[in-house]
């Protein structure tokens, strides 16, 4: 009997501690009932006096479900037109209170903030953060905390100020810039947290468990929000750009006779809210002076480098025209439907030269105009539409007696949709998107690219067991027509190589004037609690071609995963926090070859002294590459072992460091060996002054490094060499926040790439089981340099007369870029920009590395500047 009553007390006592770990709080707000609210952060005002304050935080980090270091209390009132929160965060050492002023959504220092879920669909939520300095932060979050949007930059108001008993944050929150129902009452998701950085701690007012898949849905509830009435926003920003070049001047070129140049230009953003849940962004004529450039690069393989957006209209709301192709959160996760860095890219084509002619050509098509809508429905409908048109550009030729134009770009309009429907409070979801490129094009020499191209796909999601475990699949399409140039090229390109003499699984077709193509996933998984995993598999088909506004690095593959991952939340011993993952792929063609089987381990530890650890052990069978040999036969390379290890130190302090390596050698002695060194360090002298240094080296030598393709003997040789590459960067970055409003931010990235080729030799049998019976080196006999013309010449048959030559490839690629921006946000939404941008250039088809001589030539080029005045203002609502 006792036993019995024991059994029975267990499980009631169970259900009462599942019932606390899974309860809501509420929230009741209160209207403001005619008092004045100045937001100054003092709370002194009437109002404050006669509100309830909520408190009773708990830790969510590093010590989840236990008492804060320090508690905070916080309150919240309305009007008719905003939302006014005030927060106070109690500290008993309030001298210890860490205060640095930064920019814009790139908080520092303690920090408050608080979390609307306005839908209530327990996936999206709008963030609101300042830190204790001033600084605002605010994002969306979606997918339950998947994505986090910082581009979102409301028009919103808050003050902080220090006391003797820590220190207040105040907040008014137009509901313009919120989306939700209209109901007699609102109920909505809700969380307030706190960050003590010299505790690396965040407590939160609703308790939320880290082992969670996800975090909207663990917010906790508000209600007493009566009668008020969403707002649509008016937001129209015009603009102005004054702009000056001064460059080299150079007699012989007529566009760079006098050294300099000078322009304006002038357009206009608009947000203007279509309903209550729906938001048209608009641009015309937009100008991205202040963005910083991309950093340099020396790409030797067949994969396209993938560049982050920059441009505040693209990325403001992207994660609602995200469509993921793939997996995890590396390089894989760069793969989608959508890639907003082709519209407005550099154009296609490049003019062909007399040696007497000279050209001006534009450096990326211009914009034309684009539209932008989007929002989330009380329905659970989230839509995203975009419509973008590029215009016709053309290179301004100059010669002597002769002066022409001839178009680079044509005319292009680009469209992209995205709908999900939730279900399930967020649980289910159901999507799908469509995009379309087309292009007006009247020139015979631009037939190489497609007149039209679209693709589409499908995904859904379903969480279940408390949204522990997921189901994640997904089907997408493409087709591309054009000429047959077009379609032959695409057939022909690096992805796919369709021309290959061992494809016998593709067909190629140089009559074709289209081309078809699809791809999926379908990924299972336990997402909830300590440990997690998941299986999956993602392919795509030989014909898919995404890259008109897409992305796609690599097509005609399957890929097999199976990840497994533990976190250790709970700090013990001299371990704040633990994640250990465990990978395993296999990659395969539509040929069903095997083409990257591997594994990998990697880890990422916080201790308790507030460094951090992380590193990853990869391990590979043989490759098989169909790309390596630019459209000859597959060509199998031996396994390798890559090793990546570092640390950073402990950010609260004024000098914080961090530094990686990795080594990466092939299974086969002297086939390959690369090391990359990085290194990071900070100092912050002021509160309001931050310098970061980041120098990074890498070295490689690689015995096979494709070089170019020449007929001989009613055959191709594929020619490669060895080569030594070095590549020394560093990245210089210095900010200084005057105030919230007022930044001075400059960055500079000094490169120098060398690649040095020797050890020429051709392909003979791709893939032969002992790699050097793969190829054959060139003997002395064969092959001879030609210093005057810089050209290595082939007497293959040893006949005293070349067969065939190919330039030398050597190459020493210096470049300085540089950019330095005022921003002054003058008043809410309205900002001034003084920008100044130098770049330095320099070329030699030297392979040597010599750092002294490389280092001193790349800032004796002459430079290019770049000085821009840019002002806009905001009117609106």
């Amino acid at each position: 009997m006792k036993n019995r009553t024991m059994f029975i007390l267990c499980l009631l006592l169970s259900g009462l501690l599942h019932a606390q770990e899974t309860e809501r709080k509420l929230y009741i707000a209160n209207q403001v009932n005619g008092y004045d609210i100045t937001v100054d952060g003092k709370l002194d005002e009437p109002a404050w006096k006669s509100v309830k304050w909520e408190d009773h935080f708990t830790q969510y980090q590093p010590h989840e479900g236990k008492q804060p270091y320090q508690q905070t209390e916080f309150a919240l009132l309305y009007d008719e037109h905003n939302i006014y929160v005030a927060i106070k965060a109690l500290d008993k050492n309030p001298d210890s209170i860490s205060m640095r002023m930064t920019r814009r959504d790139l908080m520092d220092g303690d920090q408050l903030g608080i979390a609307f879920d306005t839908y209530l669909d327990r996936r999206t939520a709008f963030l609101f953060a300042v830190s204790a300095v001033g600084v605002k932060a605010d994002w969306v979050m979606s997918n339950d905390g998947e994505n986090e949007d910082f581009t979102w930059d409301p028009i919103w108001w808050v003050k902080t100020s220090k006391t003797d008993y820590g220190w207040n944050a105040e907040m008014r929150i137009p509901l313009t810039q919120l989306r939700f129902d209209k109901n007699g009452e609102q109920m909505w998701g809700l969380q307030v947290f706190r960050q003590i950085f010299r505790k690396e701690e965040l407590s939160m007012w609703q308790p939320m468990k880290r082992g969670g898949s996800g975090m909207v849905s663990q917010f906790g509830n508000m209600n007493g929000l009566k009668n008020i009435q969403p707002k649509n926003t008016i937001d129209i920003m015009p603009y102005v750009v004054a702009r000056t070049e001064r460059f080299e001047k150079d007699a012989q070129n007529p566009f760079q006779k006098t050294g300099k140049d000078n322009g304006f230009n002038a357009g206009l953003d608009a947000k203007i809210g279509l309903t209550n849940y729906l938001t048209l962004d608009l641009t015309v004529n937009p100008d991205f002076g202040q963005v910083e450039a991309d950093p340099s690069e020396v790409n030797l393989t067949t994969y396209e480098t993938f560049f982050e957006e920059k441009r505040p209209f693209f990325i403001e709301g992207k994660n609602i025209l995200k469509y993921k192709l793939m997996f995890g959160d590396g390089d894989l996760a760069y793969d989608g439907l959508f890639y907003s860095r082709r519209i407005g890219r550099r154009p296609h084509y490049s003019p062909d030269l007399e040696d007497d002619e000279y050209a001006n050509t534009p450096e990326f098509s211009r914009i034309l105009g684009a539209a932008k809508i989007t929002g989330k429905t009380k329905n659970g409908w989230s839509v995203g539409v975009l419509e973008s048109i590029t215009a016709e550009e053309h290179a301004e030729i100059k010669g002597i007696g002769n002066n022409r134009q001839q178009t680079v770009d044509p005319f292009t309009n680009y469209f992209v949709s995205r709908v999900q429907k939730d279900f399930n409070e967020g649980s289910t979801y159901l999507g799908g998107m469509v995009t379309a490129v087309n292009r007006k094009i009247d020139d015979d020499h631009l037939n190489f690219l497609h007149t039209s191209a679209y693709t589409g796909g499908i995904d859904f999601v379903h969480k279940w067991n408390n949204k522990a475990w997921m189901l994640d699949a997904g089907w997408y399409f493409s087709q591309v027509n054009g000429s047959r140039e077009a379609i032959k090229k695409t057939q022909e390109s690096h992805i796919r190589t369709f021309q290959r003499p061992d494809a016998g699984y593709i067909k190629y077709d140089t009559t074709r004037t289209s081309l078809m193509g699809q791809g999926g996933k379908l990924t299972v998984g336990k997402l909830g609690g300590n440990l997690k995993f998941m299986g999956g598999v993602a392919w795509k088909s030989p014909g898919l071609e995404l890259n008109d506004i897409g992305y796609a690095q690599q097509v005609d593959n399957i890929f097999q995963i199976f990840w497994v991952g533990y976190r250790v939340y709970e700090p013990f011993s001299i371990f704040r926090e633990i994640n250990l993952n465990f990978n395993q792929w296999v990659q395969f063609d539509f040929g069903g070859n095997v083409t990257a089987p591997g594994g990998n381990i990697n880890w990422w530890t916080s201790l308790k002294n507030y460094w951090q650890t992380y590193g990853s052990i990869n391990v590979s069978g043989s490759q098989l590459s169909n790309s390596m040999l630019r459209g000859g036969p597959a060509y199998k390379s031996p396994g390798y072992k890559n090793v990546f290890v570092g640390f950073s130190s402990n950010q609260q302090k004024k000098l914080t460091f961090n530094f990686t390596t990795s080594q990466n050698f092939s299974n086969e002695k002297g086939y390959r060996r690369i090391e990359n060194y990085s290194f990071g360090v900070a100092y912050r002298p002021l509160k309001s002054l931050r310098v970061d240094l980041s120098p990074g080296f890498y070295n490689s030598k690689e015995e096979m490094q494709y070089v170019t393709q020449e007929d001989y003997a009613n055959s191709k040789r594929y020619i490669f060499g060895r080569i030594e590459r070095n590549t020394l960067n560093m990245s210089v970055r210095i900010n200084y926040n005057i105030t919230p409003d007022l930044t001075i931010q400059y960055w500079g990235q000094p490169f120098v790439a060398t690649g040095k080729y020797s050890e020429f030799k051709h392909i003979t049998n791709s893939k032969a089981g002992e790699v050097y019976d793969r190829f054959q080196f060139y003997s002395a006999s064969q092959i001879s340099y030609d210093a005057e013309d810089e050209i290595y010449q082939i007497d293959e048959n040893l006949d005293n007369t070349a067969d065939y030559s190919f330039d030398k490839p050597d190459f020493n690629v210096k470049e300085f870029l540089s950019n330095m921006v005022v921003r002054w946000e003058y008043r809410p939404g309205s900002t001034f920009f003084l920008v100044w941008s130098q770049t330095r250039n320099g070329f030699e088809n030297d392979g040597a590395f010599n750092f002294t001589r490389d280092f001193e030539g790349l800032f004796n080029e002459k430079p290019h500047n770049i000085f821009l005045l840019k002002f806009s203002y905001r009117f609106g609502r």
